[in-house]
C-alpha cells in the first residue's frame, strides 16, 4: 500500500486506535480491513434493506415463528394427500348437492300441494259468500248473516294472500335450484385442478427417474467435509458398511 492510499484510508475514518497503539498493525492488516469494508459496501449497494429478497426471507421467518402455522408441512399420510382430499371434496359435495336438490324438491311439492288445497278452500268460501249474500238480502234484520258474510269475505282475502305466498315460495325454490347448478361447475373446476396436479406429478416422477434402481445405489454418508452441521458424524461402522457395499457392487 502506498502512502497516498494510507492517507486516504486515514481520512476515511480509520484513526490510530484502529491501526493499533503499537507497531503490530502491519500494512497487510490495513489492506485486509480495506478489503472487508469494500465488500461490505458492495453487498449493501446490491441488496438494499427494502429488497424483495429480504422481504421474502422476513415473511418466511415470521411464518416459521408463528405457532399457528404448520411448519414444517404435515407428513404425506393418507389424511394429507392433496389429490385424495380433493377427490373426497368432489364426491362429498356431489352427494350433499343431490340431498339439497331432494329437499328443495320436497319443499316445492309441499307448496304446490298447499296451493291446491287453498284453491279447494276458496271454492267453498265462494259458495258461502253467495249463500250468505242471499240470506242477508232476504233477512236484513238478522245481523248474524251479515257478520258471517263479512267473515267469509275476509277469509277469501287471506286465502288469496296465502296463494300468493305459496307461489312466491315456489319461485324462490326454483331460483335456489338454479343457483345449485353452480356446484357442478365447481366440481368440474376441482376435477381440472386434480388432472393438472396428477399430470405434474407424473411428469416430475419421470423427470427425476434414474437409470439405476434405488436398491442398487450406494448409501449416502451422514456427514461429509464442508457440512455446517456436525451433529451426526460418520462412525467407523458407517465407513465399514460403505466400503463393504462398494465391494459388493464391484
Amino acid at each position: 500500500m502506498t502512502q497516498e492510499e494510507l492517507d486516504a484510508l486515514m481520512a476515511g475514518g480509520l484513526d490510530e486506535q484502529d491501526l493499533g497503539d503499537d507497531e503490530t498493525s502491519t500494512e497487510e492488516n490495513i489492506e485486509e480491513k480495506v478489503e472487508e469494508e469494500s465488500i461490505e459496501e458492495l453487498v449493501t449497494q446490491d441488496e438494499p434493506e427494502d429488497s424483495d429478497n429480504k422481504d421474502y426471507l422476513k415473511s418466511a421467518d415470521e411464518y416459521r415463528a408463528d405457532p399457528n402455522m404448520a411448519w414444517p408441512p404435515p407428513p404425506p399420510t393418507e389424511d394429507h394427500k392433496m389429490v385424495s382430499q380433493l377427490d373426497d371434496v368432489t364426491r362429498d359435495s356431489e352427494v350433499k348437492a343431490t340431498q339439497i336438490f331432494d329437499k328443495l324438491e320436497a319443499v316445492n311439492n309441499v307448496l304446490m300441494d298447499s296451493e291446491t288445497d287453498i284453491a279447494t278452500i276458496s271454492e267453498t268460501i265462494e259458495k258461502n259468500i253467495a249463500l250468505f249474500e242471499k240470506l242477508a238480502d232476504k233477512f236484513p234484520g238478522i245481523e248474524q248473516f251479515k257478520n258471517i258474510l263479512n267473515d267469509n269475505k275476509e277469509a277469501k282475502e287471506k286465502l288469496a294472500t296465502m296463494t300468493s305466498n305459496a307461489q312466491t315460495g315456489e319461485d324462490e325454490v326454483m331460483m335456489a335450484m338454479d343457483i345449485m347448478q353452480y356446484q357442478d361447475i365447481h366440481r368440474q373446476k376441482i376435477e381440472r385442478v386434480i388432472n393438472v396436479m396428477r399430470a405434474l406429478s407424473k411428469y416430475i416422477s419421470m423427470l427425476f427417474e434414474g437409470a439405476i434402481d434405488d436398491k442398487n445405489r450406494v448409501g449416502s454418508a451422514v456427514h461429509i467435509e464442508g457440512d455446517e452441521s456436525t451433529d451426526d458424524l460418520v462412525t467407523s461402522e458407517d465407513i465399514e458398511a460403505i466400503i463393504e457395499s462398494l465391494g459388493k457392487k464391484n
